[in-house]
């Protein structure tokens, strides 16, 4: 018999690959983090050699936290998620190895060529055209697998996270090629192929996409399933669940002008993407209730379950993070918030609160059922972990608010006779206890990924795979 169901039973090698990378990617990407942050404490560290430089770091940074770490994370739960709500196979076992490797081999390019200086210059888009070709042909391969799959589902409808994941595929797609249209020099150089306020137009929309669909969209995929299981509970409500999808997807691509308030783009533009971050808060806010609204007549436990504690922690930091970015839409607002730490502190509410900390709570619960365990090797590791990722984030945030104010007071601050009351270097010496508490929070939340890796090495070393399959094998079985 079980011959005959082996071709149905999960793929979940493909699954606990990208699993452990998000954990090698969380270390290293936070890991850089915590250091560029010391270099804004200690100039000294920027060791006067080009590579090691703020500048060429911090790019890498960005690109290991949310394409590295949330990529892998992305990919690990969208294949585990879709295999099981669909209950089939996904569609290539080869087409979804190759979008492992592929994956890692954009990253390592990423290694290698940002701290040299290879750089198209755009926000989260840095990476040189070669490497960006091979990033558009793994992420279409990634559309292939995962809609294959849904193609060839056992079950009758496409559950909503299923929906939440698809939109983040396609429409990162979309993003990712059209930005990414230029004309190449050389092997190391290309020049986009937009102009003047276009360009930063079309980077901005991309930009903020990246925000809207891959670090909210696909994440939103995330709770919509993880949520429930660890909860043990129904989502609150299915209903709720499809009006946040359609309003949600509606808005969000319209926001991204809100980045380029007082500047040369077209005052309407401008008001439009105030306009529309300000609505974006209503569909935000409906999947931040119907989230922790699930956890009705679950709430007790959260005394002693710390991975529910992390999605449910996650889900207030993406309430708050998503109040606050419409906040700072509204032109007045951003008058004082602009080009500020403010900007820094309210991007890290939504990638630590939010997206890292849903991160982890899906891998552990995924991690003992993709290696044949009933639990992690630790629950204390677990709240340790918790604890030092709550506290790293709200230290970072919380530093960042008061510099940044401090900062947009003291630029705007003028003497009578209209001159500037203090110039930048005064701005940045106010700033200097900020960045202490900003590295301290920063090196708190890395500090908590370490615990996690060694909870996962005793998870894994303790493993055994080949029932975790057998397990998959009965889950599909039993569903026909």
């Amino acid at each position: 018999m079980s011959t005959a169901i082996s071709p149905t039973a999960y793929n979940y090698k493909v699954v606990r690959q990208f699993a452990i990378m998000t954990v090698v990617w969380g270390i290293l990407g936070m890991g850089l983090g915590v250091f560029i942050a010391s270099q804004l404490v200690w100039p000294e560290l920027n060791f006067d050699l080009p590579w090691t430089t703020f500048g060429r770091l911090r790019p890498l940074h960005t690109n290991l936290v949310i394409f590295a770490f949330g990529g892998c994370a992305l990919f690990a739960t969208s294949y585990y998620v879709v295999q099981r709500t669909c209950q089939t196979r996904l569609i290539s076992d080869g087409l979804a190895a190759f979008t492992f490797w592929g994956w890692q081999a954009v990253i390592v390019s990423a290694i290698v060529t940002l701290p040299l200086g290879y750089t198209t210059t755009k926000e989260y888009a840095e990476l040189e055209w070669p490497i960006a070709i091979l990033l558009a042909i793994v992420w279409v391969t990634y559309a292939v697998v995962f809609f294959g799959t849904i193609v060839k589902r056992k079950t009758k409808h496409i559950y909503v996270g299923n929906w939440f994941y698809g939109a983040f595929i396609l429409v990162t797609a979309m993003l990712h090629i059209v930005n990414h249209a230029s004309l190449p020099v050389n092997l190391f150089k290309s020049y986009s192929a937009y102009a003047g306020a276009t360009d930063a137009m079309i980077q901005w929309w991309y930009g903020h996409n990246a925000v809207g669909f891959f670090l909210t969209t696909g994440f939103l995929g995330m709770m919509y399933y993880f949520v429930p299981k660890q909860a043990e509970r129904p989502i609150y409500s299915y209903r709720l669940s499809i009006v946040h999808f359609w309003a949600l997807i509606t808005l969000y691509i319209w926001a991204g002008p809100h980045h380029l308030h007082y500047t040369a783009l077209p005052d309407w533009a401008q008001s439009l993407g105030m306009a529309m971050s300000i609505i974006l808060l209503a569909p935000s806010w409906g999947g931040m209730i119907n989230g922790m609204m699930t956890l009705s007549g679950a709430w007790h436990k959260l005394r002693t379950d710390p991975i529910l504690r992390f999605l449910v922690v996650s889900l207030a930091f993406y309430g708050m993070s998503t109040f606050e970015g419409p906040m700072m839409a509204i032109k007045t607002v951003n008058s004082l918030s602009h080009y500020t730490d403010w900007t820094i502190g309210h991007v890290h509410a939504g990638a630590l609160g939010w997206v890292a900390m849903i991160s982890i709570g899906a891998i552990y619960h995924m991690i003992p059922r993709l290696f044949g365990r009933v639990q992690m090797h630790s629950v204390g590791l677990i709240n340790a972990h918790f604890w030092l990722a709550t506290i790293g984030t709200v230290l970072y945030i919380a530093s960042m608010w008061v510099n940044g104010i401090t900062q947009g007071l003291m630029w705007r601050a003028i003497n009578d006779d209209g001159t500037l009351t203090y110039s930048f270097v005064e701005a940045l010496q106010a700033s200097h206890p900020g960045y202490i508490v900003r590295a301290l929070g920063g090196a708190f939340f890395a500090a908590g990924m370490l615990f996690m890796a060694y909870n996962v090495w005793r998870t894994v070393r303790a493993a055994d795979p080949a029932e975790a399959e057998a397990a998959a094998k009965i889950a599909v079985v039993g569903a026909h």
